[in-house]
């Protein structure tokens, strides 16, 4: 009786908190929390919100001392009790609540049992969720996080069990993060010192799935949610998701910084499967505003590791680049657009510095670079991948300063795909926008480069510029049967036609050029017969016409008069020329011209076949009599050309013109004032054709006496037929001065009166074309040749100057002192001042 009264009269001694809280405890700790006496412990608390920090510092008293005693049902009542007291308080004293409630959330944590542990983690996320009224400025969550950290590495025997810990973990994290990145009066998580513990323990749960399955926030925010709460991956996914989320511009290199390291230490670059599904999520979860950080980071991290890192890790590490630098694309703008391009283009150069050095796996490194600047040029507006593309062929090295070097040559290549990446990417509206003055020159400037592949890359990316109608993959091969291809054929605009009227010239003798040189392969000149195709499927017009067929001549005569040209190739010029001739009436349905190349096509058939298409590599089957130069009958003629035009009502003077092109130089002869060319309008002839005797040809000979030009000079018949070199004898004749003959006869005064006829001015201008072409086609060392005297001009000089003294200037006629008339006139006159 005196124990009983002496317990009795304690407990009525004891403060009223510690009755309240002792009598929420049953006898027995299955029958759990006493319901009745915690509803009056929560309204003691609210009534009294002063005792909260002792009601909870005696809960973690009673609850250590049964975690020591493992009366682990007690444990469970207590927090059980601390929580509700939590979720019911909401007052300025929570705070001094808060602190014993942590250090018995720490207490359950430290245990080993794994049910407590759980617990723990759960009534931490209960906390996690209450928006406190007041900061705390004294809370450190260093602890927690450490701890979560490790549950969610568990390595627990039980699979249930290390599951259960692991999501525990992860969902102690996602509380820790929600608590303190809302707040920025408390610790803060984004140092690295939490980061390094927090990012690499949600990717550790993440790459332990079975598959990966990236989606946006949108299809995740509309997703049921189903199974997330049971499965670690799918939980640290979207734990990952949220930090990267709350991340601010400051704080996103704390959360790329341990994700890039993790990847390093783990080599979990190979395969890239993992990788890439993180950097998705990383994408689809950050702001849309700081999307650029994340591209800036991996591909700073790709300069960092330079040659360090294997060839194939950089080239992973530059795949995942290439699938996540789409989505930076659509927000980024201004420097940031060619910063990236920049970097990636640095990279490159890199890359190809490496390579040149040894042979090694670098070609995988820089393919997924060129991806990933296909990929971020793909979805940016188009006049930004204009700008895009004039950058990179800023970034091409000329070659202007002497032979490239191999590394040159390769950096050529790459840039070259890099810009054919970007054009693929590319819709072209109107030329003039696609090919800037700028641009263009810069493109044309690459197409005389040394190497036959880079050439080729070349005419690749002017065919994706070019190509509006997707008539690019039915002209890859040569042909003659257009009528088979289905071409998409439209007229072409004035703005085009004001395009090619500036740059016309530039592009075709950039063109012309391509084909002349000794190291084109059977895949370069159907490479650029693909471009000349283009050209006049999207220049349809009638004032392109004769510019097209002029083109095709120049090739035509090129293949037969270049020295430097193999049999072969002199085949595939012949090949493409007639393939090009019967694609323009194709496309302008011009019925004459088309009948008249259909008659040459027939011919070709039958004597010689290796003159049509298709392309061959090798041509040593043709006999020596059946070379193209050997069948002058089968060539396209340009008198015929201009008659089928003239049948179809369009002028044809501008064909019947010199042709401006010409294998050395870029610039037209016909645009510049040429010793040549006004040697030949005037009449004058060469140093080579003075020669000793009555019979040399000045040019004063026209005013002179009884004295006849002469007509046999080698520039006027060089490669022409002697019936041709004939009938320049006759038309000379013809307009000889009236004076040099004694009969003159009506018929030649009227001739000479009304001028010459137009027989006569075509003669004319049949000389002159063959003179440009002479000089313009004919080898050095033949020209050398011909132009070389045939005597020294001291003797030369000292013979004229003989023949004067000995001879009067003058015949002697009715008014001499002799009276009498010579018949014969003197034939040694003084020469003129000659061009050598």
């Amino acid at each position: 009786m005196y124990m009983t009264c002496c317990c009795g009269c304690c407990s009525a001694l004891r403060p009223r908190y510690k009755r309240l809280v002792d009598n929420i405890f049953p006898a027995l700790p299955q029958d759990g929390l006493v319901k009745s006496n915690m509803e009056k412990l929560t309204f003691y608390s609210l009534s009294s919100p002063e005792k909260l920090d002792r009601i909870g510092d005696y809960l973690f008293q009673k609850a250590s001392r049964d975690i020591y005693r493992r009366r682990h049902g007690f444990v469970i009542i207590a927090m059980e009790a601390m929580d509700q007291l939590l979720l019911a308080c909401h007052s300025q004293t929570l705070n001094l609540f808060v602190e014993s409630f942590l250090k018995m959330v720490q207490k359950l944590l430290e245990s080993t049992d794994p049910q407590l542990q759980i617990l723990a983690t759960q009534s931490f996320v209960r906390f996690a969720n209450i928006e406190e009224d007041t900061p705390s400025y004294h809370r450190r969550y260093d602890f927690f996080v450490s701890k979560f950290s490790a549950m969610c590495h568990s390595n627990h025997s039980d699979k249930l069990t290390r599951d259960s810990i692991r999501l525990a973990g992860i969902r102690g994290l996602q509380g820790v993060i929600r608590k303190t990145v809302s707040d920025d009066l408390v610790e803060n998580i984004w140092e690295a010192q939490h980061m390094d513990k927090i990012v690499p323990s949600l990717l550790y749960n993440m790459q332990g799935a079975e598959k990966y399955e990236t989606v946006s926030c949108l299809e995740t925010e509309t997703d049921t949610r189903d199974g997330i709460d049971d499965d670690p991956p799918k939980l640290a996914e979207a734990c990952l998701r949220e930090l990267v989320g709350r991340a601010s511009f400051g704080h996103i290199r704390s959360v790329l910084r341990p994700v890039l390291t993790h990847f390093d230490r783990h080599e979990l670059w190979l395969p890239n499967d993992f990788a890439v599904h993180v950097f998705k999520i990383i994408m689809f979860s950050i702001q849309a505003q700081y999307s650029y950080s994340v591209v800036e980071a991996l591909m700073q991290h790709l300069d960092a590791s330079g040659g360090g890192a294997g060839t194939r890790v950089r080239a992973a590490r530059a795949t995942v680049l290439s699938n996540i630098v789409a989505i930076a694309a659509g927000d980024s703008v201004g420097p940031s657009v060619l910063e990236i391009i920049n970097n990636l283009l640095t990279n490159l150069r890199a890359s190809v510095a490496r390579d040149s050095e040894k042979e090694s796996d670098e070609r995988l490194y820089q393919e997924a670079l060129i991806n990933a600047l296909g990929e971020f040029a793909d979805h940016l507006p188009d006049f930004q991948k204009i700008d895009i593309m004039m950058f990179i062929v800023s970034k091409i090295p000329s070659g202007a300063r002497g032979k490239p070097t191999k590394a040159d040559c390769m950096l050529q290549s790459i840039l070259l795909k890099s810009l054919l990446k970007v054009g693929t990417t590319y819709k072209t509206t109107e030329l003039s926008k696609a090919f800037p003055a700028a641009f263009l020159e810069a493109l044309l400037r690459v197409s005389s480069a040394s190497e036959a592949r880079t050439r080729a890359l070349l005419q690749r990316i002017l065919h994706t510029l070019l190509d509006r109608r997707a008539n690019a993959p039915l002209l890859i091969v040569p042909t003659v049967e257009y009528a088979e291809l289905g071409l998409t054929v439209e007229k072409c605009s004035r703005p085009d036609l004001i395009f090619i009227s500036k740059h016309g010239y530039a592009i075709f003798s950039s063109l012309y050029e391509g084909l002349q040189l000794e190291s084109n392969t059977a895949e370069n000149i159907s490479a650029i017969y693909t471009t000349l195709a283009l050209l006049a499927i999207e220049l349809a017009s009638e004032e392109t016409v004769c510019d097209m067929l002029q083109l095709i001549l120049a090739i035509q005569q090129s293949a037969i008069s270049n020295p430097v040209l193999s049999t072969s190739q002199q085949c595939q010029l012949h090949a493409i020329t007639i393939a090009l001739a019967a694609l323009v009436p194709h496309v302008l349905v011009l019925p004459p011209l088309a009948d008249y190349i259909k008659q040459i096509i027939e011919a070709r058939r039958e004597e010689a076949p290796h003159m049509l298409p298709p392309l061959s590599d090798d041509y040593d089957h043709v006999s020596p009599n059946k070379a193209p130069n050997k069948l002058p009958y089968l060539m396209i003629d340009q008198m015929a050309l201009g008659e089928c035009l003239k049948a179809c009502g369009i002028e044809a003077s501008r064909l019947q013109s010199p042709s401006p092109y010409t294998s050395g130089s870029a610039i037209s002869l016909a645009h510049r004032h040429s010793w040549v060319e006004a040697g030949a309008a005037q009449g004058r002839d060469s140093l080579a054709d003075i020669s000793a005797g009555p019979v040399t040809e000045l040019d004063s000979a026209n005013s002179s006496p009884g004295v006849q030009r002469r007509t046999d000079n080698e520039f006027w018949h060089w490669g022409h037929e002697d019936a041709h070199t004939a009938s320049l004898h006759d038309i000379r004749r013809e307009n000889a001065h009236p004076m040099q003959s004694e009969n003159v006869s009506l018929e030649a005064l009227r001739r000479a009166a009304s001028g010459p006829t137009e027989a006569e001015r075509r003669d004319a201008e049949r000389k002159k074309v063959s003179l440009n072409n002479t000089f313009r086609t004919a080898p050095f060392d033949h020209l050398l040749h011909i132009t070389q005297p045939k005597y020294e001009i001291q003797d030369k000089l000292e013979e004229i100057f003989n023949s004067i003294s000995e001879e009067p200037l003058l015949p002697m006629g009715a008014n001499s002192p002799t009276g009498k008339t010579q018949s014969q006139p003197y034939t040694k006159y003084l020469t003129e001042l000659f061009l050598y």
